[in-house]
């Protein structure tokens, strides 16, 4: 049977947040990302695990943005197809009182979230691309979240790292910094390149990954510790920093696996004073 396929979306092309998608087990993908999903699995075999990883970092960073920091309004950018344990959800399992703007530029991905969302009020997903964060900003939903005179929190999660380096990324999160008052957080997860070799795994396979995401997806990049750093500007960074996911802020002991991959997906959240 023929897939059926939404109006406005190209399945003949791979997209990042359906391949995304097929690694977290989804449903909502096409041909041609599985296509890529098989490829990856080649270079990175662990990564379906290293996208459950980032699930369950999001999940115990908007709980504690909630729970402990008392943020109540969320500014996700890129946010992808909404997949069980998405940012509303982790939110409203802390307080059910909780306000999240979705942005993102893909046709499949504002069609399955406007469908999902429809008739909630506390939940939106408008259009917008993070490489034009002035157009972001001046969505009248957006505004009314980031002008509400209540501090916030800008989710930039697994977005930056698909920005080439000539999309100047440092650019585009330092404006969007700009937006946050007094009090604001901004979480980021991102590719990391560690710059050495991990017992059983080499620099190669960064590489590796590197040149499938540009052949593929047209996009990703493996960047230093300290250019993912200076996306956080001179925000006030939460213990313990910028980590490897399963090291931030884990609800129990979970164990470090000597592969890349733990090594090669950091993220952490800081504090505007």
């Amino acid at each position: 049977m023929p897939e059926q396929v939404p109006e406005g979306v190209d399945a003949s092309r791979p997209s990042v947040a359906r391949v995304y998608d097929c690694l977290l087990g989804g449903e909502d993908n096409f041909v041609a990302d599985r296509a890529v999903f098989a490829r990856v699995l080649t270079i990175a075999p662990d990564a379906p695990r290293m996208a459950a990883d980032h699930r369950a970092f999001l999940w115990r960073v908007v709980h504690y943005l909630v729970a402990e920091a008392g943020i109540r309004r969320f500014l996700d950018i890129g946010c992808g197809l909404p997949s069980r344990g998405n940012v509303h959800e982790a939110a409203r399992d802390a307080d059910a009182s909780a306000r999240v703007v979705y942005v993102d530029n893909d046709p499949m991905v504002l069609a399955h979230g406007r469908a999902l969302l429809y008739g909630d009020d506390s939940v939106t997903i408008v259009a917008g691309d993070a490489r034009r964060p002035e157009e972001i900003m001046a969505n009248p939903v957006v505004r009314e979240l980031t002008e509400s005179g209540e501090p916030f929190a800008l989710m930039l999660l697994g977005i930056l790292h698909h920005l080439t380096d000539a999309e100047d990324p440092h650019r585009i999160a330092a404006r969007l910094r700009q937006a946050l008052p007094s009090g604001g957080y901004l979480a980021i997860s991102h590719f990391h390149n560690p710059g050495v070799d991990i017992p059983g795994n080499r620099l190669d396979d960064i590489a590796n990954a590197e040149q499938l995401l540009a052949e593929t997806l047209g996009t990703g990049r493996f960047r230093t510790y300290d250019e993912i750093l200076g996306y956080f500007g001179d925000l006030e960074l939460i213990e313990p920093g910028l980590v490897p996911l399963r090291e931030w802020r884990p609800s129990q002991h979970l164990p470090v696996r000597k592969r890349i991959g733990h090594y090669s997906f950091v993220g952490g959240v800081a504090r505007k004073n």
